[in-house]
């Protein structure tokens, strides 16, 4: 009868110890799913990797209808299928190639926007578009020194960011339908993105999360980015909440009389009616890089890309899993 008695003990022991276990290891999965998600699937070496690569002298600039262009796009349509986004409604890959002729000449240009898509599962309909653009100043034609213009915080940096966000919503999923685009010719005057403005019915559109500069610290100090047209949604105040407790914050644009909120690609979405605001760190009006030669990759914190492209995930993930809808952006512009 001990024997038997010690037999059964031993049983519930182990049953107990294997509920145990499995209850621990729930419990340590749901902690590394909420507090480790970011830091984990969004990584520097990855990121580094993407922005060296895009604002390296091979690229020569990036000047929408150059061969260094071409090499950046074709970088961005590779991590596209690597990751295994789907192409966006109407194209067959994932270009939407276009012609324009930029103001002040007669010479046309083709090129093309790089879309990618997620789709998304209980609000598929419903559409949040994660953009950058990927075309920047070219080269010098001619004198002594350095003359490409590397473009890497400008804005080499936002594509990173949109190349890893790509990367980490496809790893945790996504209620909404989540369009991730490069945009070409934002310098010749937000040309890519209006076109694919044109083509698309805005009101699917619910948010637009634009990347822009993101590679400095800005005046607000570490840890810290700021939103253009703050006021103009409550966008803003959605990311701050989802922010609180995470150490990291979300200012307004302090630079108000840069109109900068009209200067980025989310100004085509907004003009439609889309809450599309656009994040940045940098503190452009002491930015001694801002559109020379010397926007280099190493002029770049790695920490701060990193960090900020983790907090815009956190910030808007209640938008992307549709528990969120921002207020359509009310648009006056600066006269």
């Amino acid at each position: 009868m001990k024997k038997i008695f010690i037999t059964l003990l031993a049983a519930a022991s182990l049953t107990a110890c294997d509920a145990t276990k499995k209850s621990t290891e729930k419990s340590v999965k749901s902690v590394i799913t909420k507090s480790v998600k970011t830091s984990f699937f969004i990584d520097s070496v990855r990121v580094k990797k993407h922005l060296y690569t895009l604002a390296s002298d091979d690229m020569q600039g990036r000047k929408s209808g150059t061969e260094g262009i071409e090499k950046a796009a074709q970088y961005i349509e590779n991590e596209f299928k690597r990751i295994g986004l789907t192409t966006f409604e109407g194209l067959d890959s994932y270009r939407q190639t276009f012609n324009f002729t930029p103001r002040r000449s007669k010479e046309e240009i083709t090129s093309a926007n790089i879309i990618g898509v997620l789709e998304g599962n209980s609000k598929k309909e419903e559409f949040v578009i994660i953009s950058a653009h990927y075309d920047h100043l070219g080269m010098k034609k001619s004198g002594d020194g350095d003359l490409i213009y590397n473009g890497a915080n400008d804005d080499a940096s936002g594509v990173t960011g949109v190349l890893a966000l790509a990367e980490y919503f496809k790893k945790i999923g996504n209620e909404r339908t989540i369009v991730f685009a490069a945009f070409t010719a934002e310098e010749m005057g937000l040309i890519g993105s209006t076109y694919f403005g044109k083509g698309i019915d805005a009101a699917k559109f619910v948010a637009g999360i634009n990347l822009e500069m993101i590679g400095k610290t800005p005046s607000f100090g570490p840890h810290t980015a700021w939103l253009t047209g703050f006021e103009r949604s409550n966008f803003g105040k959605i990311v701050q909440k989802n922010l609180e407790g995470s150490g990291y914050q979300l200012f307004p644009d302090p630079y108000k009389n840069f109109n900068l909120f009209f200067r980025s690609d989310n100004a085509s979405l907004a003009r439609l009616g889309v809450p599309s605001h656009t994040f940045s760190t940098t503190a452009i009006d002491v930015d001694k890089d801002y559109h020379q030669v010397s926007d280099e990759a190493s002029t770049l914190n790695m920490s701060v890309i990193t960090q900020t492209i983790q907090a815009v995930a956190k910030g808007t993930e209640s938008i992307i899993d549709g528990r969120d809808t921002p207020t359509r952006v009310v648009l006056k512009e600066k006269k």
